[in-house]
């Protein structure tokens, strides 16, 4: 089963539990199998979130795969910008210069 990173502002629906396990293929499957077993989410994952599978923002939406011993984290959307797409290394090398 996947293990999955709940947001803070999300934890409530989980009793407090910042990670969760769940069974699922596919992004669209693993949150139906948290929806189910937390009903309080329903609905709330997936908006104004991206998704990362193992470190990596998923490209192909609710279709991307996810394997047996994945990590997925829903984190923070960014808006603005072109929409051009960038690896979290890229991100961290445009935070570092930022911070300067």
């Amino acid at each position: 089963m996947a293990r999955v990173h709940i947001p803070a502002l999300l934890r409530g629906a989980t009793g407090g539990a910042e990670w969760v396990v769940a069974e699922g293929a596919t992004v669209r499957e693993v949150v139906a199998a948290l929806e189910d077993s937390y009903p309080e989410l329903r609905g709330r994952l997936l908006k104004g979130t991206a998704v990362a599978i193992d470190g990596e923002i998923c490209g192909m939406g609710l279709s991307e795969r996810v394997g047996p011993e994945s990590e997925v984290q829903f984190v923070a959307a960014i808006a603005g910008g072109r929409g051009r797409c960038y690896s979290p290394r890229a991100l961290k090398v445009v935070s570092k210069i930022t911070s300067r």
